[in-house]
């Protein structure tokens, strides 16, 4: 059985990514660092349904724990999927923002990237089988206001995907990023209502969370085996 990481695991693009992932097959970490509770409740519910899974914690932006909690974890078996889900928004127009709130989801998203992805590197070039999926957003493409942030720290990882698919592409791993638009979940039902979404989206709707794990399970797929380097978007047609 192949083993999984879904980073932000049990969040509402996560949970759905790591329930989409334990039905395909694979053995589901799913990773939390403050809501671990939500983490071990989704394993459960996972493992009742006939998957398989376990919940870790760690904060990304630690590299030294991070590290040795998942170098520990690949020492005899490789982690041949990761999905790249963890990260924050803080938003603000940049002349009022703090530089705790450009530094923090930077730093998630960006070192957070590193410090998960680069101590499972190694193993998953000597199986010479692997997916790395990373969840960006479509404010890395096309940026948004209130979101420098943000906007900042999806396109440094859309610039890392493309670079880092370049690496192992002959190695049998691809690197691939996803960038989804309004999509419902707790984190949106606050940022937008139906006459913004009306006015944004050509779809008049939001997108699904299972849309979005959808889209992840077929690049984990063998289906995918020929697409690398490319961000995604699953948008309804913003962009």
């Amino acid at each position: 059985m192949k083993k999984a990481l879904v980073t932000g695991g049990c969040g509402g693009i996560g949970a759905e990514i790591s329930r989409r992932l334990a039905a395909d097959g694979y053995h589901v970490y799913v990773h939390a660092n403050q809501n671990i509770a939500s983490a071990k409740q989704l394993v459960e519910e996972i493992r009742a349904q006939g998957g398989s899974a376990e919940s870790l914690q760690f904060d990304v932006t630690d590299g030294e724990k991070t590290a040795e909690i998942l170098s520990a974890l690949v020492e005899d078996e490789p982690i041949q999927v990761l999905v790249n889900n963890a990260g924050i928004h803080d938003d603000a127009v940049l002349p009022g923002m703090r530089p705790d709130q450009w530094s923090r989801v930077i730093d998630v998203t960006v070192n957070g990237f590193f410090n998960v992805t680069q101590p499972l590197m190694m193993a998953m070039i000597r199986s010479r089988w692997g997916r790395i999926i990373n969840i960006s957003s479509i404010s890395g493409i096309t940026g948004n206001r209130g979101q420098t942030n943000y906007s900042a720290a999806k396109g440094a990882l859309n610039a890392a995907t493309k670079s880092l698919s370049l690496e192992v592409a002959s190695r049998g791993i691809t690197v691939n990023a996803v960038a989804p638009g309004i999509i419902d979940t707790s984190m949106s039902e606050s940022s937008f209502n139906q006459e913004a979404i009306n006015q944004m989206v050509p779809m008049k709707r939001a997108g699904k969370p299972s849309e979005v794990a959808d889209l992840v399970s077929f690049l984990a797929s063998d289906q995918a085996t020929y697409i690398t380097g490319q961000i995604i978007s699953i948008n309804g047609g913003m962009i």
